[in-house]
């Protein structure tokens, strides 16, 4: 789907006022998904200041931290801070450490798509403590079966939930928004409402700069170690996100990647491999250990994992990934070349359960496909 934007006469961070002070007006409770993350400290410090200049009420606030155990000790630190600021103007917090399912691209191996945050059969191996205060269990969830969203979407259905997702962040949410939008809707069908969809990772960045908001060091270190801006993202160290980035964050956390192991025997891979196929990287240091090898020929090695689904694709979930790939494949193996295929091969192998890889390879393919034809046209013409 083509999306056109349009230039407003507001900038976004008033935008993203009028949307919350929108979402309060309702008078109906107010969730907030919190993660400590950069976008949702931006989020956040909106709504405190809109609090703190009586505009909205924070008796309606309800915001949630969803403790996936798996974290950086800097974002509990900065959720910790969040969670007094919060509770201090009135607002309530809920921490929760559930038994929820979490993809785990580590546990490619043994073909096992299930992460269990909190798992009570692995207590010994946990990656750190629970908080004394955390919520451990809710009626309303069914441990080792919930994702969290599945979770949250259940518990909030009696009111509007805001979350500081970004359009910039996906192809995916860019073409998700701009259909909503375009329909005259102001909410998803779960009643989410998204303020800061229209941010940049600069508006984010400086929206932080001028109201002095602390990030977590993480950040520092992730620029320091050589990640690129638009990589600058954290979540569960089991996310392909994050796997990428610890074996440059165990130089800054020296246990860090024992406590990992400990509780996931398969993260040693990211020591071993990070800079491979199986995370799907495509850096200057790959490059030049397979420097002097023949290319490799991608539409023959997906031809090969196509030709066995079965065997190559163990599990339910994986079978279904493998499947949208190889209807991909088929519509456009015409118009695609070796790098494309490389492109696709690499999004297989190394995981995608949200087939978020393949919605960007489909938009660069097909976009690519555009421009050539019409230059083509232009040569006719």
């Amino acid at each position: 789907m083509a999306v056109k934007r349009c230039l407003s006469s507001i900038d976004v961070v008033e935008a993203a006022k009028i949307r919350i002070r929108n979402v309060f007006r309702n008078g109906l409770p107010v969730y907030m998904s919190f993660s400590g993350g950069k976008d949702s400290l931006c989020l956040s410090q909106l709504v405190i200041n809109l609090i703190q200049a009586g505009e909205i009420n924070p008796e309606q606030l309800i915001v949630q931290f969803i403790d996936e155990e798996a974290i950086f000790p800097c974002i509990e630190e900065k959720v910790r801070e969040w969670r007094k600021k919060f509770l201090l103007i009135g607002a309530k917090f809920e921490w929760f450490c559930l038994e929820v399912k979490h993809y785990n691209c580590f546990n490619e191996l043994s073909n096992d798509e299930s992460f269990i945050c909190w798992d009570r059969y692995k207590k010994d191996v946990w990656v750190r403590p629970q908080p004394s205060f955390a919520i451990h269990n809710h009626p309303l969830l069914r441990p080792r079966v919930d994702t969290y969203q599945n979770f949250l979407h259940r518990i909030c259905t009696g009111g509007i939930t805001i979350t500081g997702i970004r359009t910039a962040e996906s192809i995916h949410r860019l073409q998700y928004v701009a259909a909503m939008t375009k329909t005259g809707k102001t909410m998803t069908g779960r009643h989410q409402v998204f303020p800061i969809y229209d941010w940049t990772d600069n508006d984010v960045w400086l929206y932080l700069l001028r109201e002095k908001v602390d990030i977590p060091e993480v950040y520092l270190f992730l620029w320091q170690s050589g990640t690129k801006k638009r990589q600058l993202r954290v979540s569960q160290f089991f996310s392909i996100d994050t796997a990428r980035s610890l074996v440059k964050m165990n130089e800054y956390y020296p246990d860090l990647m024992e406590r990992i192991v400990r509780r996931e025997p398969n993260a040693y891979l990211a020591a071993l491999y990070w800079d491979s196929e199986m995370f799907g990287r495509n850096t200057a240091d790959r490059k030049q250990n397979e420097n002097g090898s023949a290319e490799k020929d991608y539409k023959a090695a997906l031809i090969k994992l196509f030709s066995d689904m079965n065997g190559n694709f163990q599990t339910k979930h994986k079978r279904y990934v493998a499947e949208q790939y190889r209807k991909f494949f088929m519509a456009v193996s015409v118009i695609i070349d070796n790098k494309d295929c490389k492109s696709i091969y690499e999004g297989l192998i190394s995981g995608d359960p949200k087939l978020r890889t393949l919605r960007a390879i489909y938009q660069r393919v097909y976009s690519k496909y555009i421009a050539e034809a019409k230059k083509g046209e232009k040569r006719d013409g």
